[in-house]
């Protein structure tokens, strides 16, 4: 898909079509390749019937309060990259007590004028989830408006059920190359701006560009990881450590920060946005005797980030 096209993000209301859409249903947190296939086949169906396509999803659904694994910004860069139109975000607790007879009429029917449906044999819907994609199916036959439901996606030999829940235990175990394979290519990630930190990294010779983890997402293992830095349109790459920093920080009252050591670059990137995503876990978190101990152990993993790119063919390993 071109990487000119964006997808136009809509708050609760969107403009009305007469053409009608093709439309997405479902939370995709994460966006795992079952969810990929059920976004293509809604922008190709959107395409073959000259529609527009539409994903909706919603805010305030982290139902475990774990954080989410992708921000709605996050979720329109990566829509954006799959073709679709438009993303609708709702607020679940506005929805959540309808009935699914009202959430069939006036959202699915009146809201988003919808030609043909599309979503996961999972889908849950109305007060109390007592809506299914069965009475989805039926509802759409009454009104014609065409509905596919998607069975299970199974991956790798263990033929496990894709899911958001499966992509939040590799997050937890840091295990961000599993997380990688079963999004298709889509790596876990923070975005933010550059803050001031210490800059006691500058003073041992690594300076690092430092941004707080979002209040709202799930935080990965603590340690030390493999990055891929986006500036803007800049790629480059580093070693990112995530978690308190215990080495020089005392205080049990610090919040959890990606800190990054980028290669071949040294720029002033305080205030900057920038996107770290993490490729591959290094080594857990660890406190060290001293700033000498740790900037030896940086060094390290300086060459353990560069030997696995050069492994995967990422850069040459000089």
């Amino acid at each position: 898909m071109n990487g000119s096209h964006t997808t136009v993000c809509y708050l609760d209301t969107l403009p009305y079509l007469h053409k009608g859409r093709a439309v997405a249903l479902g939370f995709f947190d994460g966006i795992h390749l079952g969810h990929k296939e059920i976004i293509r086949k809604t922008v190709k169906a959107a395409v073959l019937s000259g529609m527009t396509s539409t994903v909706m999803t919603f805010i305030n659904f982290d139902k475990n309060n774990e954080g989410l694994l992708t921000t709605v910004e996050e979720k329109r860069i990566i829509l954006s990259e799959l073709g679709v139109d438009e993303l609708l975000v709702l607020d679940f607790n506005a929805v959540k007590d309808m009935p699914a007879e009202d959430f069939l009429n006036e959202i699915i029917l009146m809201k988003l004028n919808s030609c043909e449906l599309f979503c996961g044999t999972d889908y849950r819907f109305g007060k109390n989830a007592s809506g299914d994609a069965e009475l989805l199916k039926s509802f759409g036959e009454g009104q014609g408006i065409e509905v596919t439901v998607f069975e299970d996606k199974l991956y790798g030999s263990s033929r496990r059920r894709l899911s958001s829940t499966w992509l939040r235990e590799t997050v937890c175990e840091g295990d961000v190359e599993l997380y990688s394979k079963l999004t298709g290519g889509t790596a876990f990630s923070y975005s933010g701006m550059v803050v001031t930190g210490r800059q006691l990294g500058r003073e041992l010779g690594f300076p690092t560009a430092n941004i707080e983890i979002p209040e709202n997402k799930i935080r990965v293992r603590r340690g030390v990881y493999v990055s891929r830095i986006m500036l803007g349109s800049r790629k480059c790459y580093g070693v990112t450590n995530v978690g308190l920093r215990p080495t020089v920080n005392d205080s049990e009252n610090v919040s959890d920060v990606a800190e990054t050591y980028i290669f071949d670059l040294d720029e002033d990137l305080y205030g900057a946005r920038i996107k770290v995503e993490l490729l591959s876990f290094v080594r857990p978190e660890q406190k060290f005797g001293s700033v000498t101990e740790l900037a030896k152990q940086v060094e390290c993993d300086k060459e353990s980030a560069k030997t696995w790119l050069a492994k995967c063919g990422i850069i040459v390993n000089r």
